[in-house]
């Protein structure tokens, strides 16, 4: 644990600024100040002074553009935007490196070949999650375990697809891809079972900035 995730955990402590930095990440993108403000019914300067300090806590990221897309003289100032930053901040008192054992139980299971062993753990693993989640409904599940999962039109009309904006598993997936995907994929396709739906639902389709995990066909849970 370092200054940094104190800083950060300091941070969200007041209310108001847990509440836009959570805006922020459920926006899925960028947000300027007065789009926070006008969301949580606030004047835009006391918005910025929140916004502002989450960025100097590392929890956000900032970037200026213009957003009336004009250029050159009389095009106006560009505005701050904010978006969630990609790092990871943990607490643990006292210190924990769980991260570090996850790398080296990974490393362990590639060079010995172990994935197979490692999928079933998984699969069953996600299956005693849902047993015993008090979720009412999958994507409440998902929420619960950091998926932030949104809905997405699907191919027929009636369905719809659950598409996870954020991975628990991204520093793993970061240095062990097929591995960490491989044992996300397991662990979802569980879930889904125990639940009482089809665990091929739950399929693989990497893209930038969310999940390698995509759920097809937004069934009841």
């Amino acid at each position: 644990m370092d200054d940094s995730s104190i800083d950060a955990a300091g941070a969200l402590a007041d209310p108001l600024r847990r509440r836009l930095y959570e805006f922020v990440v459920e926006s899925g993108g960028e947000v300027g100040r007065a789009e926070a403000a006008q969301a949580l019914g606030i004047q835009r300067t006391l918005a910025a002074h929140h916004l502002d300090r989450l960025a100097e806590a590392g929890l956000l990221e900032t970037a200026h553009r213009r957003l009336n897309g004009r250029e050159g003289p009389g095009a106006g100032r560009p505005a701050k935007l904010y978006r969630r930053a990609d790092r990871e901040l943990s607490v643990h008192l006292p210190p924990r490196d769980y991260g570090l054992a996850a790398r080296v139980l990974a490393e362990a299971v590639e060079r010995h070949g172990a994935e197979e062993a490692l999928h079933a753990a998984a699969r069953e693993e996600g299956r005693r999650i849902a047993r015993g989640t008090a979720a009412e409904s999958l994507e409440g599940l998902l929420r619960e375990r950091g998926y932030e999962p949104e809905e997405v039109p699907g191919g027929e009309p009636g369905e719809s697809g659950l598409r996870l904006r954020n991975c628990p598993f991204h520093a793993l997936a970061r240095d062990f891809p097929p591995l960490a995907c491989g044992l996300n994929l397991e662990l979802l396709r569980g879930v889904l079972e125990a639940a009482g739906e089809d665990g091929g639902r739950a399929r693989l389709d990497p893209a930038a900035g969310r999940c390698c995990v995509v759920i097809s066909k937004n069934k009841k849970y």
